[in-house]
């Protein structure tokens, strides 16, 4: 089996992302994995000047373009590998992780951790309630079924760990590259931000894609996407993604710190 994992740091990288990211470096060479690092942008997935719902400064800052969308360019490369991990820059893995690419079954085409599957603290619960009301109310209304709950609203993945059974995976491109994928029709309000997708990133655009799609998604074990402080037992969690920056020591710039509280 030909594994990558794929992250994403353009521009200069914070020490937060280097810590992580070496973390993530010595797991791909524990599990057999080959790793990337994406540096330099190349999708460059601007929105629609003429109808964006964006702040300017929420795009202009990286030059004119978004680059949370970069993650995407992995999807060039499902011709080239069995299995591919695209895991954020803010993700560190533990160095006694187990190998995230054995628990996919071999039926399934995508898989990530579902957040209301989460061990989650009371107030996650409430915010994942309201945020997955404003992303996905519409979209459910629309025919899609987000198999909505009273307690965490609808259910969603987070896109902070994605990992792809590649020749599963690979019809429901349709054959387009990255960038076609990126400027599908079915995929402008999303980028171009509009009405309560005015802060999204591609977490919205792939939830919706998984659902209209029908795609046989895989739900990880929660302890691949732990989220700092927003989980009740991080010290469990193999990946710990540190998500909400205001929630950590410096920024998370005091690595020493960051690691005595996980």
């Amino acid at each position: 089996m030909k594994k990558l994992i794929y992250q994403v740091a353009v521009g200069k990288p914070s020490k937060l992302y280097k810590h992580c990211i070496d973390s993530v470096e010595a797991y791909a060479e524990k599990i057999g994995a080959e790793h990337q690092v994406l540096t330099q942008a190349k999708l460059r997935v601007k929105p629609n000047v003429f109808r964006t719902n964006r702040s300017n400064e929420s795009y202009e800052k990286y030059g004119g373009y978004l680059p949370i969308y970069e993650k995407e360019n992995a999807f060039d490369l499902v011709d080239q590998y069995d299995q591919i991990a695209i895991i954020d820059a803010d993700i560190y893995i533990r160095p006694d992780a187990s190998d995230v690419f054995q628990d996919m079954g071999d039926d399934v085409a995508f898989g990530a951790v579902c957040e209301r599957e989460m061990n989650c603290q009371q107030w996650y619960v409430d915010k994942i309630r309201n945020y997955s009301h404003m992303q996905f109310g519409t979209l459910h209304s629309n025919r899609l079924d987000f198999k909505p709950s009273p307690r965490s609203g609808f259910e969603f993945f987070n896109m902070g760990l994605i990992v792809l059974n590649c020749e599963n995976f690979k019809p429901y491109l349709n054959g387009d590259s990255a960038m076609q994928f990126i400027h599908r029709v079915e995929f402008e309000d999303f980028v171009d931000g509009m009405g309560n997708w005015k802060w999204s990133t591609d977490q919205t655009l792939l939830n919706y894609f998984l659902k209209k799609y029908k795609i046989p998604t895989q739900h990880l074990d929660p302890k691949y996407n732990g989220l700092f402080t927003a989980v009740e037992d991080i010290e469990n969690c193999d990946f710990v993604h540190f998500f909400l920056k205001d929630k950590l020591p410096d920024a998370g710039e005091n690595i020493e710190e960051l690691m005595n509280q996980i």
